[in-house]
């Protein structure tokens, strides 16, 4: 018998599992994933035609220790850098706190507002634009409606909602 298809067969399975282990450090988007499956497949089919022992013992290989190699990587790539980065997303410690600190001083602005007066630049039905300290703001009013051109006083900061009444 022709021994090169037996070690081909092997050969190409093993670099199946290979190829597959590469899918979770390498993002392809499951191209490295069917690569992997078309080298299995080729393995076996060299297998087959060497043995047909070979072969099925080829194919329980494969159907065993595939799913068993696809187990352990689900488990293992939250864990690598790039799982890591798709999880958690792609921000450091540096940009996390420089996010958090430019929303605690949006958030210490919009809190300055209350009080302020300003112009509805457009009707509030409840919710609308107004300008206010000089800039331009989504507002809700508080009750009824408001026509654009009436003088507004902030009363409410909830979050990120404005909440103004007529002055």
């Amino acid at each position: 018998m022709n021994e090169s298809l037996l070690i081909w067969g092997i050969g190409l399975i093993a670099l199946a599992g290979f190829v597959l282990a590469a899918e979770i450090l390498i993002p392809s988007g499951g191209v490295l994933a069917v690569t992997s499956a078309v080298f299995a497949i080729s393995g076996i089919v060299c297998l087959f035609r060497y043995d047909t022992t070979w072969g099925l013992l080829g194919s329980l290989a494969v159907m065993v220790v595939g799913p068993m190699l696809g187990a352990f990587m689900l488990k293992v790539w939250p864990h690598t850098p790039i799982g890591r980065r798709l999880i958690n997303g792609t921000e450091s410690d540096e940009d996390r706190e420089n996010r958090r600190i430019a929303e605690e001083r949006e958030r210490t602005g919009r809190l300055a507002l209350v009080g302020l007066t300003g112009v509805a630049t457009t009707d509030l039905r409840p919710v609308g634009s107004a300008e206010i300290g000089g800039k331009r703001t989504e507002v809700l009013a508080e009750a009824g409606w408001i026509r654009a051109g009436t003088p507004v006083r902030v009363t409410v900061v909830d979050g990120s909602v404005i909440k103004v009444r007529q002055a």
